[in-house]
C-alpha cells in the first residue's frame, strides 16, 4: 500500500475536509491507518511536502536557471540561499559549480538581472550564465515508484481559463502553500481564518489550477530516501530547428520530471535542459542512453548533483522579498 500511497499523493492530494478518509477510500484503507503512514513516512523523511504547487511566472514572479562559478562554494551558497526566492540550490559536477533557480516579487525593484549580478559580486562569482526558461515542455515531480522509467507517457495540454486574483485569493495562496501536517482535517486553519466552507475552497483550488496558477496540489518526496539515488541534469545541443520536436520526445519519458529550452551563449551551447531520475547512475545513463538513440543526438552533457544546498517551496506574497531588497537599496 505503501507504493500505491505515494504515488496517488505525487498526483495530487484531495482538498477537501477529511482528505485521508477520501485516500482511506481509494485505497481500500481505514483513515487511521493512512494518517499514521503519511506521519511515519514524514518522519522518514520520505514525504518532504505537501502543499499547492504554483506556477511561478502566473503568477507574476520573475524566474531563472542560473549558474556560477565559484571558488569558494560553501559561502556563496550560503549568500545565495539567504534570498526568499531561491527555492533549489545545487553543487553539480561542472566548471560552472554552483546551479540556483530564483525567482524576484512582481513588485520588485531590483528586477531579475540585478539581483542576480548582486549576487555575484555578492559571492565573488568569476562568471556566471542566467539561462531563463524559453519554452517549458514538463514540469512535474512524480517520482515512478512501481513502472518502467524508461516508458513514455501521454501528456495532454489543456487551454488555460483565464482568473483575476481578488484579495481573498492570496490569502488562500498563502495558506495552501503550507505544508500539510498529519491531522484528520488539515484544512480547517485555512477555511476557519477565510470564513469559508470546503466546498468554496475546492471550487477556487480548481479555478486556480484551471488559470495555470496552480499546477497540483500534492506531495513531492526526498529522491534518495524514496529510492531514486541518482538524478542528472542532462544538457543536449540540438539544432534549433529541431529544438521543440526534441524536446517534447524527452519530456514524454517518465524518468524525466523537467524538461525546458533555455537560451545559448558562446560559453554555454546546451539549450535543451532535462532532469533525469533513476534508481542508479547506471540506470540513469541506460535511459539517457535510449533518448538520444531515440532523437539522434550525440552531443550532451551530465550534470550530476553533488551537494544539495537548497531545497523549498517559495513562500510567496510575502514580505520577505522586499525586506531582502531594503538590504541593497
Amino acid at each position: 500500500m505503501e507504493k500505491e500511497f505515494l504515488t496517488l499523493i505525487q498526483k495530487e492530494f484531495p482538498v477537501t475536509k477529511r482528505p485521508f478518509a477520501a485516500l482511506a477510500k481509494t485505497l481500500g484503507s481505514s483513515e487511521e491507518e493512512v494518517l499514521d503512514l503519511y506521519a511515519r513516512l514524514k518522519e522518514e523523511k520520505i514525504i518532504r511536502q505537501t502543499s499547492a504547487i504554483f506556477d511561478t511566472k502566473s503568477l507574476g514572479y520573475r524566474s531563472s536557471l542560473v549558474a556560477f562559478k565559484t571558488d569558494d562554494i560553501e559561502q556563496a551558497a550560503q549568500i545565495i540561499n539567504r534570498h526568499p526566492g531561491v527555492s533549489h540550490n545545487y553543487e553539480r559536477d561542472n566548471p560552472y559549480n554552483l546551479w540556483f533557480t530564483i525567482a524576484v516579487a512582481p513588485d520588485s525593484k531590483l528586477g531579475l538581472e540585478k539581483t542576480v549580478a548582486l549576487l555575484a559580486e555578492e559571492t565573488g562569482a568569476e562568471e556566471y550564465i542566467i539561462l531563463p526558461t524559453k519554452k517549458m515542455f514538463k514540469i512535474s515531480v512524480q517520482l515512478d515508484l512501481k513502472g518502467d522509467r524508461a516508458k513514455k507517457e501521454k501528456r495532454k495540454k489543456m487551454a488555460k481559463e483565464p482568473m483575476t486574483l481578488e484579495p481573498i485569493h492570496y490569502e488562500m495562496i498563502k495558506g495552501l502553500q503550507k505544508d500539510i501536517p498529519a491531522v484528520k482535517e488539515p484544512f480547517a486553519p485555512i477555511v476557519d481564518t477565510l470564513a469559508i466552507d470546503y466546498e468554496t475552497l475546492a471550487f477556487e483550488v480548481e479555478r486556480m489550477k484551471k488559470a495555470g496558477l496552480m499546477r497540483r496540489f500534492a506531495s513531492i518526496l526526498y529522491h534518495r530516501k524514496a529510492g531514486f539515488t541518482a538524478n542528472a541534469m542532462v544538457v543536449w545541443k540540438v539544432p534549433e530547428a529541431r529544438a521543440e520536436e526534441i524536446g517534447e520526445t524527452v519530456a514524454a519519458y517518465s524518468a524525466v520530471s523537467h524538461c525546458y529550452l533555455r537560451p545559448v551563449y558562446p560559453n554555454w551551447p546546451y539549450p535543451l535542459f532535462s532532469m533525469v531520475h533513476g534508481k542508479s547512475k547506471e540506470e540513469v545513463e541506460k535511459i539517457v542512453s535510449e533518448m538520444a538513440e531515440e532523437i539522434g543526438v550525440s552531443d550532451y552533457s551530465y550534470l550530476y548533483s553533488t551537494r544539495e544546498f537548497k531545497k523549498v517551496r517559495i513562500n510567496y506574497f510575502s514580505d520577505e522579498f522586499s525586506k531582502w531588497e531594503k538590504c541593497y537599496n
